[in-house]
């Protein structure tokens, strides 16, 4: 069997996943955690800070200092839950919106012409198979958590 690792580490590199900066977009610099934090908002319903750190497998500190920051950029908006004061709901901005937009339709253009490359057949085994190894992922007892040993 090939070596899955090396594998993995490749398509990283690839999909650009160890870069500082994931896409720049209307002048902002978007970071990969940034992106996944946009994406995750605009997906979800007005969620709370809490649901998106969950959906997302991060610790609330390090997820509260991105969220701010994208506040800081005003491509996010907190707001107080009127029933619990402590609870805050998250929403993109126009800005924001805009932005999420662009990198849906850069990454998914992307994957479009990786995938021009395959055939149909290719496409859907590929497909497939991601599918798999998320569920497999979401199975283990050591997803979202560093490897040890």
């Amino acid at each position: 069997m090939e070596n899955a690792r090396e594998l993995f580490q490749i398509m990283t590199r690839r999909f650009g996943l160890l870069n500082k900066t994931c896409c720049t977009v209307g002048g902002c610099e978007i970071s990969l955690v940034q992106s996944h934090l946009l994406y995750e908002i605009d997906r979800q319903h007005n969620p709370s800070m809490q649901q998106v750190a969950e959906t997302l497998g991060t610790d609330v500190t390090t997820f509260s200092r991105q969220v701010q920051s994208l506040v800081k950029m005003n491509l996010v908006k907190k707001t107080p839950e009127p029933t619990d004061r402590r609870v805050f709901t998250l929403s993109l901005t126009v800005e924001g919106k805009m932005i999420a937009t662009m990198i849906d339709t850069q990454m998914n253009d992307y994957l479009e012409e990786v995938f021009s490359h395959l055939s149909e057949y290719e496409k859907e085994t590929v497909i497939r198979s991601v599918k798999l190894i998320n569920e497999a992922m979401g199975k283990s007892s050591r997803c979202c958590a560093p490897v040890t040993g």
